[in-house]
Order: C-alpha cells, then structure tokens, then sequence
C-alpha cells in the first residue's frame, strides 16, 4: 500500500510505516500528480481535499490531523465511499493556552486586570469549551455563544449581539462555514465596546480582515491578537502591524496537539480496517523539559497565573518570529509563513505541568486546577 502525507505531520513512520511506503510532501504542493496511486492521504489544513484532487484516483482514506474539516469536501466523500477522519480536540489545550498567554500579553499592554474584564466565547466545541472552562474556574465572568449547541441543548447560551455588547473581551473559537465566515465584520467591529479585546485562533475568515483594517486605521479603541488569516500564507502586513499580537496559525502547535493528531488519525484508520492498534502514544511522547514548578503559598494569584502560563507558552516570541518574516515580496511573506510553521519550536501544554505547592494556598490550589496543572 502507498500512503501519501503531509511532510509536516510528526510520527508519520512510528505510526503508519508498518502499512505501506509512506511518500511526504509540503501540504500545499499536494496534487493530483503527487497522489499517484495512493490509497490513503494523511493531511493538514493546508491541502484542500476534493472532488477535483481525488475523483478517478485510488484513495480510500482521508485522515486529517485538526480539529477543523473545512478543508474537506465531505459530501464528495459520502458520494464517493471514502473513508474519512478528523483529529478532534488534539490540538485544543494548546489553543486554550495560547489565549491565555494572549490574555496576558494584552493584560500588560494595556494596564487592565485579568480579572475584572468580562469574556465572550463565540463557539463552545472542543477548543471554546475547554476554555469556558478554564476561565469560569478563575472565577472570571464568562458569557457563550454558539447557536447549534443552544438550538440542541437549551441552556446557558447568549446571542451575538449580546456578547458584542457586554463583554470586554472576545474570543473566536467556530468552524468555518457559510454561518460564520465574516461573523465578525464592519457592523459587528462598530459595536464592540471602547477598550475591547479580540482574539481569533479560529479560522482568519471568521474576521472580515479587510473591515477590522478598516476599523483600526480610523483609530478605534480596540486590541487585536490574530493568529490567523484570510488568504493563508498570505498575511497582510499592515494589519499585522496594527495587531498586538500577531502570529501565522500556531495557536495549536505544541508538540503534545500535533502528535496527539497522529494519533488520533492512526486510530481512526485502524477502525475503519478492522485491525488492531499496535502502537501507543504513550509511548513515543518524549519527557517534558519542564517537569515541575514549586510555589510559595504567599504568591499572589496574579503573580501565579502568569509564571505557570509563560513557563509553558509565551505567544510573544511567536510574535516576534512573524514581524521578522513580514518582509520582501509576497511570494517570500508566503514562504516565510509556512517555514515558522513547518520549523516551529518545541512547544508542550500546561496540563502537563507539576506544580508543587510549599504550603497550603486554597487559592493557589483552585487556580493551578482551573489551569489544568497537576497540583503534587
């Protein structure tokens, strides 16, 4: 059997070497040609998978290690009998801590209290969710939007136009569709609240770039963190420039997210075959590099947050990488755009973290658990 993937995608040969030769290439550059005579295509969000890039070949199983499927033509799919999986929540703790490490980067810029500003999730699935819940074990004021889970569930759902209105800090966390693409443009921007704060670790389009350009050149009182896009790996420069934190699509990037997916799509492909697991992530994942921080119970819970969170992720190196690259013609942007992400540095998640506590801190204690962190 041929397997043709992403050259990006780690353990490719620990995972699936034992079912065929396994061909690699950069995710954009796969193309009919590069298929050949594949059975199985492994992929990330880059490379778009369709009718046109699959119809007459031989591929049976497409396996995307993301969290996102708008990059798949899953009705093509269904028509065409192949069998498909995505990679759910892999990379989602990596997200929920790179809005953390955005929070506070923002925190520090602008003077504004963590605790005292009110959040605005829009979309609670498996990125949003976990961070809803982080948050809210803060103790922070927290309000959701995400109209499927209201329209399924019920419950404790708000409408966008009340998260625009009462919330200081927004947080974009949907797929992308017809429903969401330019969810938030001009009329949106407008409404958000002097001193706002928006994040999108989303999908670039879910932001209108070219209205939140607009928005900030007239000078509106707004910070921005954007870690993707419209047009990936084309970036627009200016608007970077008017972003307080800007980066080229990692926010899921650590080495736990990635491998994670692998995983998660080996899995998939062994029960779509009917063939026993033979390997464990468990065993391949390599020792953290930071096993454990202690703190003294006098740490003042701010103090705290912040050295946990930066002792893992600091989005602000990603956002010094990325204004380096945003130089030359836009060919080289393009190039430099996916070298960060195929070169990323070593990256792990903050609920691998030990954190020892010297004496006993209820306080410290409840926010090490929001965290996510193991309390020794």
């Amino acid at each position: 059997m041929r397997i043709v993937a992403d050259e990006n995608i780690p353990l490719l040969d620990e995972f699936f070497a034992g079912f065929g030769a396994i061909n690699r290439h950069p995710g954009r550059a796969i193309d009919r040609a590069a298929l050949g005579d594949a059975e199985v295509l492994l992929v990330r969000s880059v490379t778009r998978v369709d009718r046109a890039l699959l119809e007459g070949s031989a591929v049976r199983f497409v396996g995307t290690c993301t969290i996102g499927t708008d990059h798949l033509d899953l009705d093509y799919f269904k028509e065409a009998g192949i069998a498909w999986s995505s990679a759910p929540g892999c990379n989602a703790r990596g997200v929920v801590d790179y809005v953390l490490g955005a929070l506070l980067a923002l925190a520090e810029q602008t003077g504004k209290p963590l605790a005292e500003r009110c959040y605005g999730v829009i979309g609670a699935g498996q990125v949003g969710g976990r961070l809803v819940k982080v948050l809210r074990g803060l103790g922070w004021d927290v309000r959701v939007c995400d109209p499927p889970r209201q329209a399924a569930e019920g419950g404790d759902f708000v409408e966008l136009q009340s998260i625009l209105r009462d919330c200081d800090v927004l947080s974009l966390h949907t797929p992308l569709d017809a429903t969401t693409r330019h969810l938030i443009g001009t009329s949106e921007l407008q409404q958000l609240r002097p001193g706002s704060w928006l994040i999108n670790a989303s999908r670039g389009a879910v932001v209108d770039n070219q209205a939140l350009l607009g928005h900030l050149r007239a000078g509106a009182d707004l910070q921005v963190a954007l870690d993707v896009w419209e047009g990936e790996p084309q970036a627009d420069p200016e608007l970077a420039a008017l972003c307080q934190i800007a980066t080229p699509h990692i926010a899921g990037y650590s080495l736990d997210g990635k491998l994670r997916g692998t995983a998660q799509i080996y899995q998939a492909y062994c029960a779509a075959n009917g063939l026993a697991e033979q390997v464990q992530l468990s065993d391949l994942l390599p020792p953290a590099w930071l096993g454990e921080l202690s703190l003294h119970a006098k740490a003042t819970p701010e103090w705290a947050l912040a050295t946990l969170c930066r002792a893992v992720y600091d989005p602000r190196r990603d956002d010094a990488d990325f204004r380096r690259s945003l130089v030359g013609s836009a060919e080289q942007r393009k190039a430099a755009f996916d070298a960060l992400r195929k070169h990323y540095p070593y990256r792990r998640e903050i609920d691998g973290l030990r954190v020892r506590l010297q004496d006993e801190s209820t306080v410290l204690r409840q926010l090490v658990a929001a965290l996510g962190a193991q309390v020794v």
